[in-house]
């Protein structure tokens, strides 16, 4: 087995074979380049090249293209005889259609295995950036995680967090003493979000079972990695959801992979496609984190390639870390566009045989500038390179091509059943129950009185001749008012309580569950 996969070469106006070294994978890349230069045919090859070393990779699929990944080219493929010519004219000897081996993954649950993660997994700050928070609102949804944590309500789903932010509401006066002001208007604005998040179907990102790590860094029975696709062409809807999940998942493996520190081969290969939708309008808390994962997760055996279309696109202090580099070509309409190829082309080593700038471009499609680490990690010197063709299928595959792998994956069958155990939203539906009931009998307790006091009241009235009058009363009577004005608050939270076998009932709770009745 090669210590490094192949990328491209050239013919007689081009340099010397590229070769992405597998030692130097985990130091990161970038894939570069304007719209319909070759982008994805070039995350494609690199995915294959992954697999075929037995290195599992992770990758969104975008366009809904990379599902061929899971089916072999074909001679009958329209490009087929460019591809053969091209593989001849970078000496590409061992060229040959095949399929890998591929997972198909999908929020929605459609398209792929359903993928979940927890509230609690996903923390306060991918939860704020998510929903769009203010510095303000953040704060109470770390405040609403502190409580959970204290209390042991687990978060697991949308609803729970929903629960227990009117639980917060309620018991502000409270929590501001310890924790500092908690804004009724904040708290709507959240739950305002919440609901948005759900109508865009974030709501079923969040529950159980939850993603195990291990499912995406598994290998076939002959040593290859499995390539799992995540169908992310529905999910750009919602960009902001997208981008979330990706940056999840990639801070979950930094925080449980072990350290391996410069391993032969990665243990994992993540690309983010995409990856200026993670930093626009990226508060810098979140750009820290990101650089901060980028910087040590190589240590960890995971390597990240950020595909976009301007490496402007992506932060300098991250942009710095990505050894790797396939760019394709840059256009040159604007004054602006002009600045960024110039400072695109500053990025590379420069190459005494030909302008740098020149070349991002002048590179036709399925041709690119790039430089890969070399031995010590040292940047090579750029060169234009003609990448070679993939063995997979060009294109998506059909519906019953996928619906077929995906009954054949090693995990078909254990995420498709959702499962919802007892956590913060239950926790504090019973609370609430619990406060009808006592509220009931204290009700019936006040009933009880009343009648024993009408009782004496009349016997009095019969032994005293009609001389007692019903003034003494009154305090009772005004009690019996204020006990039925109660009662008919209880009745109609209860009514809604034992509602709560069904979805519509659990709606109307997160609603009211905090205006009736105060934690205890």
């Amino acid at each position: 087995m090669s210590d490094g996969i192949f990328i491209g070469g050239g013919g007689p106006d081009y340099g010397v074979p590229q070769e992405l070294l597998l030692k130097y994978a985990n130091r990161h890349g970038l894939i570069a380049g304007a719209t319909g230069t070759g982008k994805t045919v070039t995350l494609q090859i690199l995915a294959e090249s992954f697999s075929a070393q037995g290195v599992p990779v992770f990758l969104s699929d975008v366009k809904g293209d990379l599902s061929g990944l899971g089916a072999a080219g074909r001679a009958d493929f329209k490009l087929h005889d460019a591809f053969m010519l091209r593989a001849g004219t970078i000496g590409f000897s061992n060229y040959a259609y095949r399929a890998f081996p591929v997972t198909f993954w999908d929020l929605f649950g459609q398209a792929g295995h359903p993928v979940r993660t927890t509230m609690s997994e996903m923390g306060p700050l991918l939860i704020s950036r998510l929903l769009e928070l203010t510095e303000a609102q953040e704060g109470i949804v770390n405040i609403a995680f502190r409580v959970a944590d204290e209390q042991g309500w687990p978060l697991l789903d949308l609803k729970d967090l929903q629960a227990l932010l009117v639980w917060v509401g309620e018991n502000r006066g409270d929590l501001s003493l310890r924790y500092g002001n908690v804004s009724p208007a904040s708290i709507g604005a959240i739950q305002r979000r919440l609901l948005v998040l759900e109508g865009q179907g974030g709501d079923q990102l969040f529950g159980e079972p939850a993603l195990d790590l291990g499912d995406i860094m598994k290998t076939d029975e002959a040593g290859m990695g499995r390539i799992s696709i995540l169908a992310a062409d529905k999910l750009m809807a919602s960009p902001r959801l997208y981008a979330t999940f990706l940056l999840w998942l990639l801070s979950e493996l930094f925080e449980a992979l072990p350290e391996v520190g410069d391993p032969d081969k990665p243990k994992l290969v993540f690309f983010f496609d995409e990856a200026h939708l993670l930093f626009d309008d990226a508060p810098k808390a979140l750009v820290d984190k990101v650089e901060q994962v980028a910087r040590l997760i190589r240590s960890k055996g995971v390597g990240v390639f950020f595909i976009t279309q301007n490496p402007a696109d992506v932060p300098e202090d991250i942009l710095g870390q990505l050894g790797n580099r396939v760019q394709h070509a840059l256009r040159a309409f604007t004054a602006k566009d002009r600045r960024e190829l110039r400072q695109a082309a500053e990025n590379y080593r420069e190459n005494p045989d030909f302008d740098t700038e020149d070349a991002i471009r002048e590179v036709g499609v399925g041709e690119a500038v790039t430089s890969m680490l070399e031995k010590k990690g040292v940047p090579g010197v750029v060169q234009r390179t003609l990448i070679r063709p993939p063995s997979s299928q060009l294109g998506p595959i059909e519906v019953a091509t996928r619906a077929a792998l995906m009954g054949m994956s090693p995990i078909a069958g254990k995420y498709e059943a959702a499962v919802d155990r007892d956590s913060a939203f239950e926790i504090l539906a019973k609370r609430a129950e619990e406060a009808a009931k006592e509220a009931e009998a204290a009700e019936a307790a006040e009933d009880e009185v009343e009648e024993m006091a009408e009782r004496e009241f009349r016997a009095a009235r019969r032994y005293s001749g009609g001389r007692v009058s019903r003034s003494s009363s009154k305090p009772a009577r005004s009690r019996s008012r204020s006990s039925r004005s109660d009662s008919v608050g209880t009745a109609f939270a209860k009514s809604f309580a034992r509602q709560l076998g069904t979805q519509s009932g659990r709606a109307v709770v997160r609603g009211i569950l905090g205006g009736l009745f105060r934690g205890r």
